[in-house]
């Protein structure tokens, strides 16, 4: 399988990932389970690499996936130029132990 489910039908996760990642890029840092790291880093990496390029067709494109204008901006004018040189791995994840009510396995993703 090439994405993990987590438990959700395929409308609840994509509202799922919309959330994290504008919250990760309004933020560029956030604390999650790690399954939910580990899939966000992949969705990250594909959005940067497409503010990299700039363009009025890639801003739609990533405004389809984010749906926030201010997240979207905020990764056009500040994080795509800082990673222009970079070809990849914009994240880094950090486990930070059991989560206190489910004992859920929880890390903080951030940008390099």
């Amino acid at each position: 399988m090439a994405y993990r489910k987590l438990g959700r039908n395929s409308s609840n996760r994509k509202a799922l990932f919309r959330s994290i990642l504008s919250s990760f890029i309004k933020h560029e840092r956030i604390e999650t389970t790690v399954t939910k790291a580990k899939e966000v880093s992949s969705h990250v990496a594909k959005l940067i690499t497409l503010a990299k390029q700039g363009d009025l067709h890639a801003r739609r494109q990533v405004l389809a996936v984010l749906v926030d204008e201010e997240a979207t901006r905020k990764l056009f004018d500040e994080i795509a130029p800082k990673y222009a040189e970079r070809q990849g791995g914009f994240t880094r994840i950090y486990r930070v132990g059991p989560r206190r009510g489910d004992a859920a396995e929880m890390a903080i993703i951030e940008l390099v």
